[in-house]
């Protein structure tokens, strides 16, 4: 018996600049149903998001908060031209919505005509690489990555195989940092 029965996400809390904003393009844009809105004693605001099975996307909006951190706290906006996508120790990197197989070309053109701009279509694959340009019995992952309007990184990812398996899913160890002190 494990010692935690975690069942999910219960949410995600992200920062935003402007909680306006957030929510025209959570709701409007992704098309998420705001769920809960909170007044935040300090003046701030903290607005969640259905993202489905029982899941939530949650924002705060804090007065003092200081301003984003591209390239340290989150991945640059011009990731996909350097290809380098490392971001900071304890941040996060990006946030992957699932979605059907069958609707990931079609959701890319229903961002790209919303005004977003989208990666193609990209199969995350167990290759050196790390991604094969078509589909293939290497693939695991689908996906299409964007930002949002505060430069958090998302990706609508669907699943083409089940992960988990030794054999093919497992085949490295960690690395821990040289000279860390414990």
């Amino acid at each position: 018996m494990k010692d935690f029965q975690i069942q999910g996400v219960n949410h995600i809390a992200l920062v935003c600049k402007d909680m306006g904003r957030t929510v025209d393009f959570y709701t409007n844009v992704l098309g998420l149903d705001l769920i809960k809105t909170i007044a935040l004693p300090d003046g701030g605001q903290h607005f969640f998001f259905d993202i489905g099975n029982g899941d939530a996307l949650a924002f705060f909006w804090f007065p003092q908060a200081p301003e984003a951190a591209p390239g340290i706290a989150s991945p640059p906006r011009d990731v996909w031209q350097t290809g380098n996508i490392a971001t900071a120790h304890g941040s996060m990197n990006h946030l992957a919505f699932n979605v059907p197989v069958e609707k990931l070309e079609e959701y890319k053109q229903k961002l790209v005509a919303k005004g977003v701009e989208v990666t193609p279509v990209m199969h995350h694959a167990d290759v050196p690489s790390g991604f094969v340009p078509e589909q293939d019995e290497t693939t695991f992952i689908s996906s299409i990555y964007f930002f949002d309007p505060d430069g958090i990184l998302l990706e609508f990812a669907t699943n083409v195989r089940q992960l988990g398996d030794p054999e093919r899913d497992l085949q490295h160890k960690p690395i821990s940092a040289v000279g860390r002190v414990e």
